[in-house]
């Protein structure tokens, strides 16, 4: 992998569009020159403190030098097309550089801007970079809005009409606490056509009665879906009771999701003609693709900015008011307060159904399968903000970004129980589950750490998981940490009282008016302290 390819991402804007931010190259010149050159009289003067035409051919040759000693540049593309372009090049004061931004009029306002100067900064940081320093007219509220937002705390003066900024790269707490509420609204920005869509197309539905594809039909259309449902069939005029159009590009309007239960060999071809249609997510239910075509499909859905779920997963629901049904179960899920990632499908029914028995029920399950993009820490992001959901619970096996899980699971778990099951705790375990998912599992013990430090509720077993769930569903969360203990024996109210100190539990002595309460109930010589022992 080369150095470039090493440090090229694709990141979220605001909005929820996908972008790529990637160094600049010294092939990118003419599209850095034109995008500076095509500004509007207002960006220029914003940019360069003169509004008439400007000759970008110095600028868009230093920033396309390639990375140097005290200089460094990042592009953002869209579609190919250069939308933004950060740089920075050392002073003659240690350790501080000057930090230029441009940003395409079309996309102004919608990020590029912050997250450019996010990946700036940490690679700015990296070469010994401590702080930035830019020059700003005073009436550029856009950009010393930027500024201001991006957790760097900023010092300013005013000098003969220009405002001097000049930002410590302190990537510290406060700055990633920043960096994390954007990630966030970017995130729930972007997961909106899979988790809120107006319109369904399902792919992969046939004439024979009993098919993965028709099963999904037939669940959108059972569970009430609030909008439009599509299918596409190349011959039948209708699939499940459901008119079908001959391709994605035949429907009357473009669709928010696809759902693609087709063949492995025609699961590429969908998704192309999905991402020119303008399709906002894809579920791909099909498994076996093999990695080659499964590294193709990602790069076809980040070309198109499509957020992708699977593929070899048992499809999402979401049963708010959308009332999506998009899997292929044979029972429907209850309706209920708790949000449920999984990455087996199996395990995936298996929770749906005993969410439902015990009354718990869902309001939103996304099916990872083998997680290409959609993974649990964009589900905890997306929760952290629903009204619908109240409670969080996981199925994991692997993590691609364990501090990023940390970080949002710790943040979740300051406003709703996250709770998980334990995958993979033996040897046996681990090896199944680097062959169902095709990805390598996190040591049992470091996943262990991973969610004590998350303050993730981690159980043993899926009937624990699911108790607990019911529990938490049906029983509030108690005010504070004491508890009062009432046992028939009094060896177990001791062992009680111990269990509880153990937890971090205080078993407090009753105070006057509450023991007398309890002695005027139970017969004369009961333990009325607590443990209270009848």
């Amino acid at each position: 992998m080369t150095a470039v390819a090493a440090d090229s991402c694709h990141a979220l804007l605001a909005d929820g569009t996908t972008v790529l931010v990637r160094p600049a190259r010294a092939d990118d010149e003419p599209r850095v020159r034109a995008m500076h050159e095509a500004l509007s009289p207002h960006s220029r003067r914003m940019r360069f403190f003169v509004s008439g035409a400007v000759t970008a051919d110095a600028l868009s040759h230093r920033i396309c030098a390639g990375p140097g000693r005290g200089h460094g540049a990042l592009l953002a593309l869209v579609d190919g097309e250069v939308v933004g372009a950060a740089s920075y090049d050392a002073t003659g004061r240690p350790g501080v550089a000057e930090v230029a931004l441009a940003v395409a009029d079309r996309l102004q306002g919608r990020g590029v801007g912050t997250l450019l100067l996010e990946h700036l900064a940490s690679r700015a940081r990296r070469e010994g970079i401590t702080a930035f320093r830019a020059d700003v007219l005073p009436d550029n509220h856009r950009m010393l809005q930027v500024f201001a937002d991006l957790g760097l705390r900023p010092r300013q003066r005013l000098d003969r009409g220009v405002v001097e900024l000049t930002l410590p790269l302190d990537l510290d707490d406060h700055y990633l606490d920043a960096v994390g509420e954007r990630e966030g609204v970017a995130d729930r920005e972007s997961l909106r056509p899979l988790l809120r869509p107006a319109s369904v197309v399902v792919f992969g539905g046939t004439r024979r009665p009993v098919s993965v594809g028709n099963a999904v039909l037939r669940n959108i259309r059972a569970g009430g879906f609030a909008g439009r449902l599509y299918a596409v069939h190349p011959q039948a005029a209708g699939v499940a009771g459901v008119a079908a159009a001959r391709s994605v590009a035949d429907l009357p309007q473009t669709p928010d999701l696809a759902v693609v239960a087709v063949p492995p060999g025609a699961v590429l071809d969908v998704a192309r003609a999905c991402g020119e249609r303008g399709v906002g997510a894809l579920v791909v239910i099909t498994a076996d693709l093999g990695a080659d075509a499964e590294r193709e499909l990602l790069a076809v859905c980040r070309s198109h900015g499509m957020r992708l779920v699977g593929p070899n997963c048992f499809g999402v629901a979401s049963l708010g008011s959308v009332r999506l049904q998009a899997t292929f179960s044979a029972h429907p899920p209850l309706p209920g307060r708790a949000g449920l990632v999984v990455q087996s499908g199996g395990v995936g029914i298996t929770l749906l159904e005993h969410l439902s028995r015990l009354g718990v029920g869902v309001s939103s399950f996304v099916s990872a399968g083998n997680k290409l993009d959609v993974s649990s820490n964009d589900l905890l992001q997306w929760w952290e903000a629903d009204p619908d959901t109240s409670m969080a619970v996981l199925h994991v096996e692997s993590f691609g970004n364990p501090r990023k899980f940390s970080r949002l699971a710790r943040r979740l778990g300051r406003r709703m129980p996250v709770l998980t099951v334990l995958a993979g705790r033996s040897a046996a375990g681990r090896r199944a589950a680097a062959s169902h998912t095709g990805a390598s599992l996190t040591p049992a013990l470091a996943t262990e750490t991973l969610f004590a430090q998350a303050g993730v509720l981690a159980a043993r077993s899926l009937g624990e998981l699911v108790g607990t769930a019911a529990l938490l569903a049906h029983q509030p969360l108690p005010a504070g940490p004491r508890v009062a203990v009432v046992t028939n024996a009094g060896g177990t109210g001791v062992l009680a009282a111990d269990a509880c100190a153990d937890a971090g539990l205080q078993v407090r002595e009753l105070d006057g008016p509450t023991r007398r309460d309890v002695e005027a109930l139970l017969p004369a010589g009961a333990a009325c302290a607590n443990p209270v022992d009848t």
